[in-house]
């Protein structure tokens, strides 16, 4: 549990500075430049003869998902929404675990598709300041393709970590950002039409790139899906949220979002973001009573 605690407090200010510090550079070169120098951090630690080829290859491509797909959409999303609604728009990442891990187990139940429109709902209330309502859609869209990769990777290492014990995760975990570092740089290869770095950012957004592909993307992930393999899928589950409120109050107060918001702006965020918290408790709860006796 320790890891997770770690990782949500050094994720909670990630939202900002992608939003405000790298504000303008490409977001597959952002991903990628990220991804490759988590991989330059890990590459040492990563021992070949600890797996099989499958094993590699399933590695390989639980990380191109995992943070490959994941981090194209997700840092896409910050071209149509401001930081603390891409931060919010993760909070339904538990909702795609706990339903991930249960088509796994094959059950499921209607409360999740209640749980869906929920959230929908709540971003539909969301239209705050000069946000076309397309863009909004688009982020929207495009963080929920992020939070299920996300989800999906998680519980797929947790799994295919608990199978092995005898790996340690270090031995293993360079293959993750290896998948997700070729997935990102042929995205921007194709999408961008771009070299994979930002050749053109700035002393201090290459710092920033720096510190988040190091901290907030090696060992952060590396923190958090070791965590995963430690807890329940409940437990998971919850922490993935624990961000949301810290990235959302650093992203509004301490990077300045929050300057020249109306109260009527104010209010909508509250009534969607209560919308989609409601959606989330919703899920959790029949997902509870689910595996009661």
């Amino acid at each position: 549990m320790i890891y997770l605690v770690i990782t949500t407090l050094i994720w909670a200010f990630s939202f900002g500075l992608i939003g405000t510090t790298l504000k303008g550079l490409d977001p597959l070169q952002i991903a990628d430049t990220r991804l490759l120098i988590a991989l330059l951090v890990f590459l040492p630690f990563l021992k070949l003869g600890h797996t099989s080829w499958l094993e590699k290859w399933q590695l390989t491509l639980i990380g191109a998902l995992q943070y490959g797909v994941m981090y194209t959409c997700y840092l896409s999303a910050f071209s149509f929404l401001p930081s603390h609604l891409v931060a919010l728009f993760s909070v339904l990442t538990p909702l795609y675990i706990v339903i991930i891990n249960d088509l796994r187990q094959r059950c499921f139940t209607p409360w999740y598709l209640l749980a869906a429109i929920l959230s929908i709902l709540g971003a539909a209330v969301i239209k705050i300041g000069d946000i076309d309502p397309r863009e909004i859609w688009l982020g929207f869209g495009l963080m929920q393709i992020s939070n299920m990769a996300f989800a999906f990777g998680q519980i797929y290492y947790r799994d295919w970590k608990r199978a092995r014990p005898h790996i340690s995760d270090g031995a293993v975990f360079g293959f993750l950002y290896l998948g997700a570092a070729i997935f990102t740089g042929i995205a921007a290869l194709l999408i961008s039409q771009q070299p994979p770095i930002p050749i053109n950012a700035t002393p201090t957004q290459w710092l920033v790139l720096i510190y988040l592909g190091v901290v907030a993307s090696g060992l952060g992930f590396f923190f958090w899906n070791k965590g995963a393999t430690q807890t329940t899928v409940g437990v998971l589950a919850a922490a993935n949220n624990a961000v949301v409120p810290l990235a959302m109050f650093a992203s509004l107060f301490i990077f300045g979002e929050a300057k020249g918001g109306t109260m009527e702006e104010l209010v909508r965020l509250s009534a969607g973001s209560l919308l989609i918290v409601v959606a989330l408790l919703i899920a959790k709860s029949r997902a509870t009573l689910s595996r009661q006796p």
